[in-house]
């Protein structure tokens, strides 16, 4: 398999050691010669110094013939512009790494439908993504890169005095795009059926839309969440990501952000966060700003050394759940050792989102969910799957399963029974373990 990578930055350079290290054949464009021969020295790699936006550059680069090409340089226009080129000249598929949410958002215009590219990725928003999911609820399934976000999945105990209690499923009045998955009692887990009585104690995996999400929650676990309060530490793009992830009336956040400008212009853009300008990790500021009685620190500015530290200070002084993000993978086994909860790489959430692409048609596994009896599957309808235009109802899944959502193009929604499978969907499955095999048959056609 042939990868051409436009830049050599840390996704770029990253994605390399892990492509050339798979023995696939990788060449990086790159306009530093010094970063080059670095490379060259390091990496069994192919290296050509060019303009990665010039066609005959990457014609020159075997962009024509090659099976997958990424623009990874640290500007987004020309990421976008040279992997549009690289999809006209053949490439098999184009994948462009965007920073700004203008780019990644299909809002306003779906700039990857737009130039003929057929993933955009977005580093600092996958991790922001992760990030949140971690503070939201332990609970919290990882099926959060699934459609971006646009669904969400836990596993919720059944209170004593919740409505669902004694009724079957059938007669829940479940808000629509939400259903219950698997249903756990007495250590054991099940696929429900219509007549399915829930019971109190039963530990049931909900699925829905973030929009529903609370709404069907609150059929089952009729408690106000606690509100959290979160202290996130730096004002890049990742840092304004998280804080739009985290928008909801169970979290308080507060961002502290050093620079004057950078400030004003973040507390205009999130009127629902608390902009403070200041460093938290001055003793004066983290007791002014009672940091220590936070549920959560985040620090991930663009310092490394500076998040640790940050995050392992935080910990120390009473913070209860810390995080830190690193650039640098290198750095993420030292977590632990400083006292950090969990620490992040968008280099890695971004090479892990690229390897995906490399075979888009084959079944993977988002989770493992009840005690690992069941696992979440992500997989693409293949033109030649004997499910395309079947009716859900009428879906032989192998084993007890059932689709979770189903996203197609760039909506995504969960289905009902009436539903159908369409060539290029994907799937969310939940079933049983080890159904890889069955369901690359059954969906994906091979």
């Amino acid at each position: 398999m042939n990868i051409v990578i436009a830049g050599a930055g840390a996704v770029g350079r990253h994605l390399a050691e892990v492509l050339a290290a798979s023995g696939l054949n990788v060449t990086i464009i790159e306009m530093s010669l010094e970063t080059l021969r670095a490379l060259e020295n390091e990496l069994d790699i192919r290296t050509l110094r060019a303009n990665c936006a010039h066609a005959p550059a990457l014609i020159q680069a075997g962009v024509p013939n090659c099976d997958m090409f990424v623009a990874a340089t640290d500007i987004d226009e020309i990421n976008l512009l040279s992997a549009s080129v690289a999809k006209k000249l053949g490439a098999k598929r184009c994948v462009a790494r965007v920073h700004h949410r203008a780019y990644f958002s299909s809002s306003a215009l779906d700039y990857g439908q737009q130039f003929g590219i057929d993933n955009l990725i977005c580093p600092e928003h996958a991790t922001a993504v992760e990030i949140a999911r971690s503070l939201r609820n332990p609970g919290s399934l990882a099926v959060e890169d699934f459609a971006r976000g646009q669904i969400v999945m836990q596993e919720i105990v059944v209170a004593e005095n919740a409505k669902a209690v004694g009724q079957p499923l059938a007669e829940l009045k479940m808000p629509q795009g939400a259903r219950i998955a698997v249903v756990t009692r007495d250590h054991k887990s099940f696929i429900p059926l219509a007549g399915t009585v829930i019971s109190k104690d039963d530990v049931v995996s909900l699925i829905g839309g973030r929009d529903i999400f609370e709404t069907a929650r609150r059929i089952f676990q009729p408690e106000k969440i606690k509100r959290k309060h979160v202290a996130v530490m730096g004002g890049s793009s990742m840092g304004v990501w998280l804080c739009r992830a985290l928008r909801h009336r169970h979290f308080a956040v507060r961002l502290f952000v050093t620079d004057h400008d950078r400030a004003e212009e973040l507390a205009e853009k999130l009127e629902h966060v608390t902009v403070v300008r200041a460093d938290p990790t001055e003793p004066a500021v983290f007791t002014d700003e009672g940091i220590a009685d936070a549920d959560a620190f985040v620090a991930l500015t663009d310092d490394d050394e500076h998040n640790i530290l940050a995050a392992a200070q935080a910990k120390s002084m009473g913070v209860k759940f810390a995080v830190a993000v690193t650039q640098r993978s290198t750095y993420l086994h030292l977590h632990r050792h400083v006292g950090i909860d969990r620490a992040f790489s968008p280099r890695q959430v971004a090479v892990k989102n690229i390897q995906i692409l490399l075979d888009p048609g084959s079944v993977r596994v988002l989770a493992s969910m009840v005690e690992a009896s069941a696992d979440v599957y992500e997989v693409r309808v293949g033109p030649r799957s004997k499910a395309v235009g079947t009716c859900l109802r009428d879906l032989k899944l192998p084993g007890p399963s059932v689709v979770g959502a189903i996203l197609r193009g760039e909506k995504v929604r969960v289905p009902g029974a009436d539903d159908t499978i369409e060539e290029n969907d994907v799937a969310l499955i939940i079933g049983g373990k080890g159904l890889e095999k069955e369901l690359t048959k059954l969906l994906a056609g091979k």
